[in-house]
């Protein structure tokens, strides 16, 4: 059950080094297992090999299993927080996310091309629509058009 609370609380945490742990990976910005993953290859030198990830998932997410490593890379990138180092878009962090972006794509320029077009066919159509109805009747359904109607003459009573 203390998984899911720390699911829904993860300020909560009632292991520390798993708690040292989600911090560091907050200020990396990236997930606890990739934070794992990147502590596994600075401390031994390569890749966690993949038959480790089942076991490391389980010692670690569902059991209070902190590898000496990882503690010992939250320690160190909770440190360079400290001393107002750390360079958390740095691509070393990141390279197990797929779809991590270091700078906008197009730049600035090609944001307002793409607002004034957007805005300008707002505009357009807005006038569009103005200039295509007629001479209303009545401002609330059903909108006829005075041409539409047929004029009705009033009967007299004699």
């Amino acid at each position: 059950m203390d998984f899911f609370k720390t699911l829904i609380r993860p300020d909560r945490e009632k292991y520390p080094d798993r708690a040292e742990v989600g911090r560091a990976a907050n200020l990396l910005q990236i997930g606890e297992f990739q934070f794992l993953q990147l502590a596994y290859t600075e401390w031994f030198g390569r890749e966690m090999p993949p038959a480790m990830f089942d076991r490391l998932f389980d010692s670690y997410m569902l059991g209070d299993g902190v590898p000496f490593w990882a503690r010992h890379h939250a320690r160190k990138i909770i440190a360079l927080d400290a001393d107002g180092v750390l360079d958390d878009a740095d691509p070393a962090y990141h390279r197990y996310d797929t779809n991590y972006v270091m700078r906008v794509p197009h730049g600035v320029r090609r944001f307002f091309v793409a607002t004034t077009v957007v805005v300008g066919f707002l505009c357009g159509g807005i006038v569009v629509a103005h200039l295509s109805v007629g001479e209303g009747t009545s401002i609330l359904p059903p909108y006829f058009e005075k041409g539409e109607l047929v004029p009705v003459k009033a009967k007299r009573n004699p």
